[in-house]
């Protein structure tokens, strides 16, 4: 049974690419948040990005591991599962994405400001994307409550204005997606961030285009 298309994290998760200065002061974050649009964006065959996705993972644990206190580099560790779920696909991934749950609960319960909000913008989006009842937890109720808390953060931000739109095409709201696209084109771009904001945009191009506006 394959579940990718349910799974898929355009990412970012989640997951999302989604700050810049913290990045810039600290090396550890920062190689992290690269590595990952080069695995996502880059990296060619679902294979390879299982694999890149996979080290990955590895890597953001143990730095985790030295710094247990780090709730930006929990978020990155559930952008990481969340988009190794969407190349993946089957029923493993169904343990990434729980597993992605918990650690932006976490960091919802106890900073939730951290990387301008993105823990509530990356969690919303598994809200989104997973199944519901009894296979997982998805539920768009929950979905459009945690956008508009991330949005309240951080409501020119690339990644919350690209998710929710997705979210809004998704469920049926067209007009109001394309406003919430066409914001997110408008991000202010981030310098330490070229291949992760170019993808991004490119995403946005393809949504629109899906929705006619292009």
């Amino acid at each position: 049974m394959t579940i990718r298309k349910s799974f898929y994290i355009t990412v970012w998760a989640l997951s999302c690419s989604l700050i810049s200065a913290t990045a810039l002061a600290d090396p550890i974050l920062a190689k992290i948040q690269t590595r990952w649009a080069q695995c996502n964006y880059t990296v060619g065959s679902s294979d390879d990005k299982v694999a890149c996705f996979d080290r990955l993972i590895d890597d953001t644990q143990i730095a985790l591991l030295a710094q247990p206190a780090r709730h930006d580099l929990k978020i990155w560790l559930a952008i990481n599962k969340s988009s190794l779920a969407g190349v993946d696909g089957g029923m493993g991934a169904l343990g990434l994405v729980k597993d992605a749950k918990i650690l932006l609960e976490d960091v919802i319960t106890q900073a939730p400001e951290t990387l301008d909000g993105s823990a509530l913008t990356s969690l919303a989006t598994l809200y989104h994307k997973v199944p519901g009842w009894p296979l997982a937890f998805g539920d768009d109720d929950k979905a459009a409550e945690l956008f508009k808390k991330a949005l309240a953060i951080n409501p020119d931000g690339i990644d919350p204005n690209y998710f929710y739109g997705e979210f809004l095409a998704d469920t049926g709201k067209t007009n109001l997606a394309v406003a919430f696209l066409k914001h997110a084109q408008q991000a202010p771009a981030r310098p330490d961030r070229p291949l992760a904001d170019q993808g991004r945009q490119q995403e946005i191009i393809q949504k629109l285009k899906e929705l006619n506006q292009q």
